[in-house]
Order: C-alpha cells, then sequence, then structure tokens
C-alpha cells in the first residue's frame, strides 16, 4: 500500500460505501461547555469505507448483522485508549483486522487503516484523523489535528527505518511552525501537551485543542454484559465494573452500601424489566470470600442471579452502567479535568441483544433520562432501531449496506 493519506482539514467525511443515514440530527447538547465527540469518521476501517457517524448525547447505530456496528465502536474505544496515551498494540490487539478486506498491499507489502473523529466544546470543533500502518509492522504513519480549517498537528512518517514521525505544530509566534519527532506507537495528540511551552498565543490554542480531544476521547466504557458470567459467585475484588459484567455480584455488593438513592433506581429499573416481583437487589459476602447477588421477592424467598433469564441480567447490567458513573466502571477518566466538565461515554454493544419489548422500552427511557443530565453520554449498537424511533433525545443512525 501506498502511505495512507489524511483527508483535507476542511469539509465533512461522506458516507459511501457504507451509508450512515440518521433519523434526525443530533439533539443539541444541554452542556456544550463539556468536550464531546459529535462525529466518528471511518475512511478505511474493516467494512467501512469514506463513512462518518453523528454521535449525540444517545445515538443508536442500527442495522443487520455485519453492517459494521460492532467495528464501529471498537473504532471509537481504540481513539479512548489512544486518547489516553495507550500504545497502538494495546488500542488495537487485533489490527489486521482493522484493515479493509480488499485492501491491496504496496509494493513494500504495507496496508493500513484511517480513522478519526471530531470534539466539540469550548476550543469550537476540532478534527483529528489517524492513517495507521498495520503490515507488515503496526504503527502511526500519518496524523492531523485541525481547527476551523487550520492545522494544529500534523505528523509523517519520513523514514521507515527510524520508529518515528515527523511532526510539525501550531506556534504562531516568531516561529510559525515548530517540527521535531514523536514516537511511532502513540498517539501524537497525546504526547504534545509534554512538548508544547503554551507561551504564545498559538501554543495555546494548540493545548487548548489537545485538551479538548483528550478528555472528549478517554472517558470512555465499552459494555457488553455476559450472562455466562454473571451467574456465579464472584471473588470479592475492588468493585469496579468491567466490560462484560461477570462482576456485577461484586459491584452490587459495593454499590448498594455506598449510595441508597442509585441502588433504589436500580431496584425500580429491576422491579420494571425483571419478571416476577422484585423488592430488592441484594449482594452478600459468603465465608470463602466470594461475592453472591440475589433478587429479593418480598416473601422471604431470594432469587439468585443464576436463575435469571438471559435478557434479565443484560438488562440489569445496562440498567447499573446507566445509574452509575467512574468509580464504579473501569475506566481511566482524565483526573485533571474536574468531574463537572466531563461526560462519561458508554459503548453498548447488543443494547438490545437478548431483551424482550418492556426491557427495551425501559432500557431506551432510562439511558434517554440519564444522557439528558449530561455526566452520561451513549453510542449503542441495535439491530433494529425501529423500537427506538421517535424517543426524545435519541438518535438512530441507520448503517446499510449493499
Amino acid at each position: 500500500m501506498t502511505q495512507p493519506v489524511l483527508p483535507a482539514p476542511p469539509g465533512r467525511a461522506v458516507p459511501a460505501d457504507r451509508t450512515a443515514a440518521a433519523t434526525s440530527p443530533p439533539a443539541l447538547p444541554v452542556h456544550p461547555d463539556r468536550p464531546r465527540v459529535t462525529e466518528l469518521r471511518l475512511a478505511a476501517f474493516a467494512t467501512h469505507r469514506r463513512a462518518a457517524f453523528p454521535i449525540g448525547p444517545f445515538t443508536l447505530l442500527a442495522g443487520r448483522s455485519g453492517c459494521g456496528k460492532t467495528s464501529a465502536l471498537r473504532a471509537y474505544e481504540a481513539l479512548a485508549r489512544l486518547g489516553g496515551g495507550a500504545e497502538l498494540g494495546e488500542a488495537f490487539p487485533d489490527p489486521v483486522a482493522c484493515v479493509p478486506e480488499r485492501a491491496r498491499p504496496d509494493a513494500q507489502r504495507r496496508r493500513g487503516f484511517r480513522i478519526g473523529c471530531t470534539a466539540d466544546g469550548p476550543a469550537g470543533p476540532v478534527r483529528l484523523d489517524v492513517a495507521v500502518q498495520a503490515e507488515p509492522e503496526l504503527r502511526v504513519v500519518g496524523e492531523r489535528l485541525t481547527s476551523d480549517g487550520l492545522i494544529l498537528l500534523e505528523t509523517a512518517l519520513r523514514d521507515p527505518g527510524k520508529r518515528a514521525v515527523q511532526a510539525a505544530w501550531h506556534t504562531a509566534g516568531p516561529t510559525p511552525v515548530t517540527r521535531g519527532p514523536l514516537p511511532d506507537d502513540r498517539l501524537g495528540t497525546a504526547l504534545l501537551p509534554l512538548r508544547v511551552a503554551g507561551k504564545t498565543a498559538g501554543q495555546r490554542r494548540v493545548l487548548a485543542a489537545v485538551e479538548q480531544m483528550v478528555v472528549a476521547l478517554r472517558s470512555a466504557f465499552a459494555c457488553d454484559p455476559e450472562p455466562s458470567r454473571m451467574r456465579e459467585p464472584v471473588a470479592a475484588g475492588s468493585g469496579r465494573l468491567r466490560s462484560g459484567c461477570g462482576n456485577l455480584a461484586d459491584v452490587l455488593w459495593r454499590t448498594r452500601a455506598e449510595c441508597g438513592r442509585r441502588h433504589a433506581q436500580l431496584v425500580a429499573a429491576a422491579r420494571a424489566g425483571c419478571g416476577g416481583p422484585v423488592v430488592d437487589v441484594l449482594a452478600r459476602l459468603n465465608g470463602d470470600g466470594t461475592v453472591a447477588a440475589a433478587v429479593d421477592r418480598g416473601d422471604g424467598h431470594h432469587t439468585e442471579l443464576g436463575r435469571l433469564g438471559h435478557g434479565e441480567l443484560r438488562y440489569l447490567a445496562f440498567a447499573l452502567v446507566l445509574l452509575t458513573g467512574p468509580g464504579v466502571l473501569e475506566v481511566d477518566p482524565a483526573g485533571e479535568v474536574p468531574a463537572a466538565l466531563q461526560s462519561l461515554t458508554i459503548l453498548a454493544d447488543g443494547f438490545d441483544r437478548g431483551l424482550d419489548s418492556l426491557q427495551r422500552r425501559e432500557l431506551l427511557n432510562l439511558a434517554a433520562r440519564m444522557c439528558e443530565r449530561g455526566h452520561i453520554r451513549l453510542l449503542g449498537a441495535v439491530s433494529d432501531g425501529a423500537w427506538a424511533a421517535g424517543t426524545e433525545g435519541a438518535t438512530v443512525v441507520h448503517l446499510d449496506r449493499d
């Protein structure tokens, strides 16, 4: 492959091979001062080519199997990891799977992919576009950070024999542009605060854009509950929920004691979406150091989680995720930024998988309420978005395939 070429700074990506049609424009942000991702671009990634997806406070990607819903969520998660300073190998554990299927290698047997996003906030819309080489070695070969058409950071691989890219960032002082090498295994945007002093107006503009992008990206929690891992008692641990929610009982043990109001909301959600009477959702510490959870039926009878249905467990896990926050979920929030200026983005794969119509409706309404408050944003994948159409605050993006 020839070196991936980043798209020009101005303009908006237009879906081509994959079309992304929203049923309505994204809702206006309730909290405009909080950095937030407003668009995900997959110029060449897995099944996507030249695709752009609008991202609102509550967005559902809808489409049949194979249309690219999960790969879009994985691209967002990878950008979030890179924004937090992770190495490429951590963000893309299987980089070859990210290369478009029919992408042909160049004379040097190189193939890669391109992704990007836009983050809005106090600094205005800021665009990030990244080109990654997957074969024969995983490395960043190009990156561009722009604001209002101005290139704030641009990197390019000049010497394939060196494990570095040549970077140029906006200065707007006596020297308009500063140049220097950056590692080719990390996102330059996340590293730039260590290289920019902030002495000139241009440098301060760069730092503001970088901070906005990093804060918008890094507080993300990918979630796809696995009921088979939630049925048995689990070892008592940190009380931070993992992606598959296999340690749900341990987290219930913690949250029930820490916040009675949120636990009461979880119980109300369980009562609405689980079969049979629900008086409480309990957790107990066993003598062997494990934690078990159960539903209190109100007549002295407790139903262990292992006896709940597949859909009930997924519903309960998603409800807990929506009602909690970064302190309970395994995420890496931007500690240097006040929590009031951050939003946690939940990446919910299979948001409707295994749920009945009542559970879908209750979960949809809960998500809409929580996203309206501003501390939580949700990007979910569903097989059919018809059940969510018309919900206030929700944007349904339909992914079509040939």
